[in-house]
Order: structure tokens, then sequence, then C-alpha cells
């Protein structure tokens, strides 16, 4: 196959590049930086994006598969630009000469959610910079799909993990436990929804070659437990015993809407959202309609974690 992709530099760009050039494929990846970004076993394509050019056509011409995974994360300025604009001109540049296009989005297009079941038919309710530019996306990938007969998949995942993950959160939570500072807030039966990243790339992978049952689809990835059992993971691994203490979720709520602002206050808003949530993210149509299901499990994948922090907690007090 000959494949492209956005993002190729990333975290979950480099180990979807890593499993096609695993597999034979040829890989081409865009990048302002080909000198600094070097991916052994694939093909460096400079380019912006941003700035519509032939640098994108050839980018894209003949590609069995896009699979366009960049987006701006952290500077709402450029979120519009990147994610936006961004993906009006590389859809521009296909002009119908690639097999088929894989839109890597995220769930947070659902908007904020405290209970219930949330599946690909559920409403886009996008609320911050980020979630609205994606959903803008996601909806000129829908349009491009019905009007110019583009075969496309937007995959939508939770919360993507893995060993060399750039959001440090599952970090802190198990130096959190393994001090014994971690308290459950609120009634139990709240929800844990991550995946591990090679199980990301598996429903990318399907997502670019199985058989689509309609031009266009969407799919929601994902792997969900109560968070009572997601903590009792880690407790588990870090030989811990698992932490019982629960204060009601209406006294941390509002601790957290005073104090969320200090600097290194450690809880605010929307992470004591997180940690009351009772919304569970559905896979079930990929599970159904491609096969796909988690090969690593999410006891596997935390124990995986784990492992690797006590490595990096061991380096840092060698040196």
């Amino acid at each position: 196959m000959i494949v492209a992709v956005t993002g190729g530099t990333g975290f979950i760009g480099r180990h979807l590049i890593a499993r096609h050039c695993a597999r034979g494929d040829r890989v081409r990846y865009l990048t302002r930086n080909p000198s600094r970004d070097a991916i052994a076993g694939a093909t460096a394509f400079m380019g912006d994006l941003t700035s519509p050019g032939t640098e994108l056509r050839a980018f894209v011409r003949d590609a069995d598969v896009i699979y366009h995974c960049a987006a701006e994360l952290r500077n709402e300025a450029k979120m519009h630009g990147t994610n936006v604009i961004g993906t009006a001109n590389l859809l521009a540049a296909t002009d119908g000469e690639v097999g088929r296009w894989v839109q890597l989005s995220s769930t947070g297009i659902y908007g904020r959610q405290l209970f219930g079941d949330v599946d690909e038919d559920s409403p886009a309710n996008p609320a911050n910079a980020y979630e609205i530019s994606k959903h803008a996306a996601d909806q000129l990938v829908f349009d491009a799909a019905e009007k110019h007969r583009l075969p496309s998949v937007v995959v939508r995942p939770s919360i993507v993990y893995g060993l060399d993950m750039p959001n440090r959160s599952l970090y802190q939570l198990i130096a959190v436990l393994d001090k014994g500072w971690f308290f459950f807030i609120g009634k139990p039966g709240a929800i844990a929804n991550y995946v591990h990243v090679e199980n990301l790339v598996d429903a990318l992978l399907l997502c670019a070659m199985g058989k689509l049952p309609c031009n266009s689809r969407t799919y929601i990835v994902s792997d969900h437990r109560t968070l009572e059992e997601f903590v009792g993971i880690v407790a588990m691994a870090l030989r811990k015993a698992p932490p019982r203490l629960r204060l009601p979720a209406l006294l941390v709520q509002g601790v957290a809407a005073v104090a969320g602002g200090f600097h290194r206050f450690p809880l605010s808003s929307s992470r004591v959202d997180a940690l009351t949530s009772r919304v569970i993210f559905r896979a079930g149509r990929i599970q159904t309609e491609l096969g796909y299901e988690n090969r690593i499990s999410m006891e596997a994948g935390i124990a995986e974690l784990v492992h690797q922090w006590k490595k990096l907690k061991g380096r840092t007090r060698d040196a």
C-alpha cells in the first residue's frame, strides 16, 4: 500500500507509521521539519496544512489511504487554521486521487457528558475551541464523502494512553495512588474511558483496509472500567491496598470551584467531572461491522504503564 499520514510525528502517528512500515507498506508523512522529525522507514514530505500548494498535492497523490491525524491541541488561536482550514486544504489536494480517507477525531465532540451511553448516533455538542474545530473538520469530511464520493471513515477515540504518551495525567494518578493520597468522589460507579494506542492503531488499520458498509462511516474506539476497577488495577500493579476514602461530590466540587484556579492545586472542576462522570463510550459499531476488539486489555495496558513509571521513578532517584 501507499500510505500518507499527517500528524505522523505525533504520539499516535508514530505508532501508526511503525505498524505500516512493519507491514512493508510505502509510507510518507507530512512535516515542516524533515531533518528534525525523521522517521526510519518512512519518507518525509515538506509541507504545511495551513498553506495550500503543490506540496500537498504531491503528498497525497496515488495514496491508497490518507490518515489525517494532525491537529492543534494547545494553542486556541491556531486551532481553526490547523484543524479546520488544514483539513479543507488537504481534502482539496486529494482531487479524487486517493483510495480512502481515515480521519482521527475525538469523543470530545460529544461535549460535556456526565452520565449515560454515548455512541456514534449521539448528538454532537462541542463546547471548547478544540472540540468545535474537530467537529467542523469532521463535517468537512462528511461533506466530501457525500459530494465527491470520497470513501471516508472518522475515528473517535476516548483518551489514548501508552508508554510514550505526552499527556502525563495517568502517570500523575499512579504517583498519587503510590503516595496514598487518592480518594473517590461521590457515589460508586464512575466510569474511566481509555484506549491503548496500539488498540487504536488496530482500529485505524481496520478502517483503512476493511470493507465498509457504506461510503462514509464514523466509529468510536474505546474501552472502559468503573473507576473502582480502574484504580484497583493501578493499586494491584503498585502492590498497594486499594484506596477506600470517599468524599461527597458537592463538597469536592465546591472546593475545586474556589481553589481550582490556584497554581498547582490538583483539582479543577473539569478534573472533578472526569472523576465522577458515568458516561460510557460504546464501541459496538466497529466491533460488529469491522470485527474490532481490544487486543491489549486495560489490565495489561495499565500494568505496563505502572511498570514504566517505576522504572522512571528509579532513574530519577538514582540521578
